[in-house]
């Protein structure tokens, strides 16, 4: 009976949401883009094909259903050198529940350094500066139903600002992740940022208005420029891993050597479909080589990377690294460190 309805909620997310979505194409037209930009290190080298493979602390910005992996407290943090001088951070603790599940908090933020606000009249600049900055908030729960499939579920808050306005608002994600038992096949899917509309409110949308212009004693009444309703980048992400040297019931035995092929296909509601391709090579789980070739990005084509492992007082440490080259941006690199107790 348990695997009846897996099945069902594996086939209503991978079909029937995606092809819900499917209807639209509205390039451009959502907010809150920093929540599309991939976390972690070890993620990132692997081209973002990391949906089915997530099995750290960062599973809470990929697939929250790969939280069930941990079983100690761990802590987890990522900074990306962003085009532009921006920043973006990222940092998530997780903590097991036993059999009643896994929870887990996370925060990312997104800044830019101040600019000089210009004017037609005075293009050169004002002399006073303005910013902008992101951040999102989440709390998530995991936990197995059957030895074999999870299920996790974030709720996040987000916020946006620029200058003296600001837009908030709610998301939810939703993950599963199933262990075939095939040659060590994950299949793991991962509908994210679901929630209403955002718009941007603010202190310098605030306007004086006169209803009566002819007249000299008509007052000024207040008045607030009408900003947009926009929407949130769902996405759905289609995610499968395999063990192709090493690893459980892998294609090929060994000892030492572990490679890794994944294979990750997005659907978002703001632009067209993407895919990756990554490939890790680990020796002794202990060093790690990561490659990602992504399908149908506009500025980025290939990713590379890297990554120890490293057991010290019976505490594990993880440190990776990744570099993104683009076309006509600049090129990006990204530092991750995960701790576990």
């Amino acid at each position: 009976m348990k695997k009846r309805y897996i099945l069902i909620l594996s086939f209503l997310l991978m079909f029937g949401l995606n092809s819900g979505f499917a209807q639209f194409s509205k390039t451009g037209s959502a907010a809150a883009q920093f929540l599309k930009i991939g976390v972690g290190a070890r993620a990132m080298a692997l081209g973002g094909a990391y949906g089915s493979l997530a099995d750290d602390a960062d599973a809470l910005y990929w697939n929250p259903a790969g939280l069930v992996l941990i079983n100690k407290p761990a802590l987890y943090g990522s900074h990306t050198s962003w085009f532009a001088d921006i920043t973006h951070q990222f940092g998530g603790v997780v903590l097991p529940l036993g059999a009643s599940g896994v929870v887990g908090l996370s925060a990312i933020v997104l800044n830019m350094d101040e600019m000089e606000i210009t004017t037609i009249k005075q293009p050169r600049g004002t002399g006073e500066f303005f910013d902008a900055s992101d951040f999102a908030i989440g709390l998530s729960y995991a936990r197995w139903i059957t030895d074999r499939f999870s299920v996790g579920l974030s709720a996040k808050y987000i916020n946006q600002r620029i200058y003296n306005e600001s837009a908030a608002g709610l998301a939810f994600d939703i993950g599963t992740r199933l262990r075939t038992g095939f040659h060590g096949l994950i299949i793991g899917m991962n509908l994210s940022n679901v929630g209403g509309k955002m718009q941007l409110e603010g202190r310098d949308l605030l306007r004086g208005y006169d209803s009566n212009p002819n007249s000299s004693k008509n007052p000024y009444t207040d008045s607030n420029l009408n900003t947009e309703l926009w929407s949130l980048p769902t996405n759905f992400r289609m995610s499968v891993c395999m063990d192709i040297v090493g690893g459980e019931n892998s294609l090929i035995e060994s000892n030492g050597n572990l490679l890794i092929l994944s294979v990750d296909g997005n659907h978002p509601t703001d632009g067209p479909e993407k895919a990756a391709v990554g490939v890790e090579y680990q020796w002794q789980r202990q060093a790690a080589l990561r490659f990602g070739y992504k399908i149908n990005h506009d500025d980025e084509e290939f990713a590379f990377g890297g990554g120890l492992k490293i057991n010290w007082a019976g505490r594990d440490f993880s440190f990776d690294y990744a570099y993104l080259p683009f076309d006509k941006l600049d090129d990006v690199q990204i530092l991750s460190f995960s701790f576990q107790l």
